[in-house]
């Protein structure tokens, strides 16, 4: 197939992935002169049914998520009986090529791990599930950002999937236990192949192999949730205790939702450095037996973890049980910086996208990359913004952005990255180089919040380099 020009337009180059059910070329656009990823549904599968409308549900699945960490669909069609799907061509290796130098610095599995986790809790909001999250579905730009692929047997959490009860799909290394037994999947089936990957990045190693598929997937079914202290022991407590409760055989003994993996993540990433932080603990959630679905199969037996009552940060203890005043670790909350990230554009009076692959870097930390607006010949709307996830809910007190001059600006709050926001930093400021914004939020904790701009009315275009705050 290379040389042959589909559609008229993109004209394939190299054969850069193969699949059980595609291959993925690397193309050249004619109509917009530029590179391209391609895939192409095998020959044999275009006459049945189940596999296109899988290949197609693809399609409209990712052409719904613009993220930052997330590859983005640019067209789909068919070309003589064969379906494809074009999407933006990334240039680099995937996460799988990076670990087989082995372990990652914990800093750097830690923000490789959040920013999956914000790509799938953005896929998770809208009711997509992903079902085979791994390495290789984790390409790495050139400037080294993950980015989130292949949702070729993703989803939706509120439809019945195509594909028949009891089928078996996703990748034996990386499988949910309910996913290994052909049962109903939701979003914490992701969350439990993304701990297996957070174990793989702090490792260099999969938890469990075999010689085969289902030797490996009855480890997942049936084997202790090994801990990455025994094999790596410069990992914070807390950290191995996440990855663990990640992993939990059982989804009620996971984390609830991906937002709430983010939460821990960003807590354990916050405690880097600390020996004393990085040793405290966190009760994983109570068992919801009255609400769990019944298994088709006899229940495997769970391996509880237990842990000793221990004095952390000044007197706060671990406890199991079922009592409902069970204490948990007291959250400190003192008054310093706060991390943010930058999740999305806001912009409900045009197209919501404001340049959305370049998000991430109003708050990578380096002053020399930037988030920028669309460039406007004149500028009627009300507004435009960037929109900033807390690590939890949080009563900022300043909030400061590095941004090159020209334009005005508010900060407004709310609870959910889509609004509504309140303002919370009074009237419009004139941007400078280094502006920071006095913020009350009249006690008031958000989880959202958003740096809410406007251009001169002769237009323009906003550069903002680097957004931090504090408490």
């Amino acid at each position: 197939m290379i040389g042959e020009l589909i559609a008229g337009r993109y004209e394939l180059h190299e054969l850069v992935g193969s699949g059980g059910m595609s291959n993925v070329f690397r193309a050249h656009d004619r109509l917009l002169e530029r590179s391209v990823a391609i895939k192409v549904l095998h020959e044999q599968y275009s006459a049945d049914e189940d596999y296109v409308e899988r290949f197609r549900r693809e399609a409209r699945s990712v052409a719904q998520l613009a993220h930052p960490n997330i590859v983005t669909v640019i067209d789909r069609g068919e070309e003589d009986g064969r379906q494809y799907i074009v999407f933006e061509y990334v240039e680099g290796e995937n996460l799988k090529g990076l670990l087989s130098h082995g372990a990652l610095p914990v800093d750097q599995a830690l923000r490789y791990g959040l920013q999956i986790a914000g790509a799938l809790d953005f896929a998770h909001k809208r009711g997509l599930v992903h079902r085979d999250v791994k390495p290789q579905n984790v390409l790495l730009t050139e400037e080294g950002e993950p980015k989130v692929t292949d949702f070729g047997i993703a989803r939706s959490v509120d439809v019945q999937s195509v594909t028949q009860s009891g089928t078996v799909l996703g990748t034996s290394d990386y499988i949910a236990p309910e996913q290994a037994r052909g049962e109903q999947v939701d979003q914490r089936t992701d969350i439990y192949s993304l701990g297996v990957m957070l174990y793989e990045l702090l490792t260099g190693e999969v938890p469990y192999s075999g010689d085969n598929f289902v030797a490996v997937a009855m480890q997942h079914l049936h084997d202790p949730v090994p801990s990455v202290l025994d094999r790596r022991r410069d990992v914070p407590v807390r950290l191995d205790l996440a990855v663990q409760r990640a992993m939990a055989k059982d989804p009620a003994d996971r984390f609830e939702s991906m937002e709430e993996l983010i939460d821990e993540l960003e807590r354990c990433f916050g405690e880097l450095g600390s020996d004393d932080e990085a040793t405290r603990i966190v009760r994983p959630p109570r068992r919801q037996r009255a609400t769990r679905p019944r298994r088709r199969f006899p229940v495997v037996p769970f391996l509880l973890i237990l842990l000793a009552a221990a004095a952390v940060a000044g007197g706060a203890y671990l406890f199991f049980g079922d009592s409902p005043d069970v204490p948990i670790v007291a959250e400190e909350n003192p008054s310093g910086p706060v991390r943010l990230q930058a999740v999305g554009a806001f912009d409900p009076f045009g197209d919501d996208a404001e340049h959305n692959s370049e998000i991430a870097e109003a708050t990578d930390g380096q002053r020399t990359t930037d988030w920028r607006t669309e460039e406007y010949q004149n500028f009627t709307k009300e507004g435009v913004g960037l929109v900033l996830r807390a690590p939890r809910e949080v009563a900022l007190s300043k909030l400061t952005m590095q941004a090159e001059p020209g334009f005005e600006a508010k900060i407004r709050a709310g609870d959910d990255p889509t609004g509504p926001f309140a303002d919370v930093s009074g009237d419009w400021q004139e941007v400078e180089t280094a502006t920071t914004f006095n913020i009350d939020t009249k006690d008031k904790t958000y989880r959202y919040y958003l740096v809410w701009l406007r251009l001169p009315r002769e237009g323009g275009q906003a550069h903002i380099y680097e957004v931090t705050a504090r408490t």
